[in-house]
């Protein structure tokens, strides 16, 4: 099996991106078992892997975006390719990573049924148990960097709030609201709580309530029901607001609405992880210019679509180990019997040899 991976390209002029599709490391281990792997020339230097790396572990370091993915029976990505890319797909080809197809272009669409490619988006990867093996880790990494990113956006030079996120002895903590109590809800809520923040998760579903009670029993965590009234009662004294909303393979909802932003607190941060599925704030959006960080009636906004990209090592490692059990099945069964048999990778198609899923037409 030939993997390529090429280097990724920024999908905006301000938003930067330093992952990069599979670390030299499990490279090295999925050629144990004869795979091939080509790589663009700097593909992986923003998340810390230089070329030589990637040599070491055996690797062909290729000098064009073009023969990275012409080489390829399968192309690793972090994200969906950018329009210069669309050239360089092969007829027949596979192409993964996160693809989110209820936001791709037209363009995008019509490249991929033309050439009859074979799409496999890591957001809807789906174990029997009804786990989602890639999105899981990524969201825990969301998750805990919620705390570092909504704590500068609170600093007073950048229009913030100017408050601690815990607080010190007679000064109040930061109230945090945390829409949806899924992985990446649980793992920010348990983050802010050992900040010291008063936090609030909001789900409609009991038993991921149930589950973070449980996990987080004596911590500052309050859990309520998602409800139009109970968002709009706390996020008029919220510091921080986290969307953490989740439907795979759909839209986000949208659960807050202008007049809610405009009630918040001057200086009140909103971060909306939901923002590579259309966001679940009417107010969410992503600039043309790539302009991630903005603010509507006061409140400051963080709608970085890739915003794990942050701390590249640790979230390409995490892509890594997350499809590394695939990439082997695949390696050692070739891709007609592993698209057949394995259920994760099955239910991961949006695309296969250029027909659309019926439930992923837009």
């Amino acid at each position: 099996m030939i993997f390529g991976i090429p280097r990724e390209i920024p999908p905006f002029k301000n938003t930067p991106e330093y992952r990069v599709g599979f670390s030299p490391m499990a490279a090295k281990e999925l050629m144990l078992y004869g795979a091939k792997f080509y790589v663009e020339s700097k593909a992986g230097e923003g998340a810390g892997f230089p070329d030589e790396d990637y040599e070491k572990a055996g690797a062909t370091i290729v000098y064009s975006k073009e023969e990275a993915y012409r080489r390829a029976d399968i192309v690793l990505k972090v994200r969906r390719p950018q329009q210069e890319e669309y050239p360089y797909m092969n007829e027949g080809q596979i192409l993964m990573g996160f693809i989110h197809m209820v936001t791709a272009r037209k363009a995008f669409i019509k490249t991929v049924q033309d050439k009859k490619m074979t799409i496999i988006g890591y957001e809807i990867m789906q174990n029997e148990d009804g786990r989602l093996p890639v999105v899981i880790p990524m969201s825990e990494i969301a998750g805990k960097l919620s705390v570092q990113i909504a704590g500068r956006l609170l600093e007073s030079p950048g229009g913030g709030r100017g408050i601690l996120l815990g607080g010190i002895a007679g000064i109040p903590p930061a109230e945090v609201v945390i829409l949806g109590a899924g992985t990446l809800g649980c793992n920010a809520a348990k983050s802010f709580a050992f900040s010291g923040a008063n936090v609030y998760v909001l789900d409609v579903v009991r038993d991921k309530l149930d589950s973070l009670v449980c996990q987080t029993s004596g911590s500052r965590i309050t859990t309520m029901f998602s409800t139009k009234h109970n968002i709009e009662k706390l996020l008029k004294f919220a510091d921080v607001v986290i969307c953490a909303v989740l439907e795979p393979g759909k839209r986000s909802p949208i659960l807050i609405t202008k007049e809610m932003v405009s009630s918040m607190r001057p200086g009140a941060v909103l971060i909306d992880f939901s923002i590579d599925q259309g966001g679940c704030s009417e107010t969410s959006k992503i600039s043309p210019s790539g302009q991630f960080i903005y603010t509507v009636d006061g409140v400051i906004h963080f709608c970085m679509p890739n915003a794990t990209t942050l701390v590249a090592r640790t979230a390409t490692h995490t892509i890594s180990s997350g499809i590394y059990p695939f990439l082997k099945i695949l390696t050692e069964k070739g891709i007609e019997t592993t698209l057949k048999e394995n259920y994760a990778l099955k239910r991961g198609i949006y695309v296969e040899r250029g027909v659309i899923k019926e439930e992923y037409k837009i």
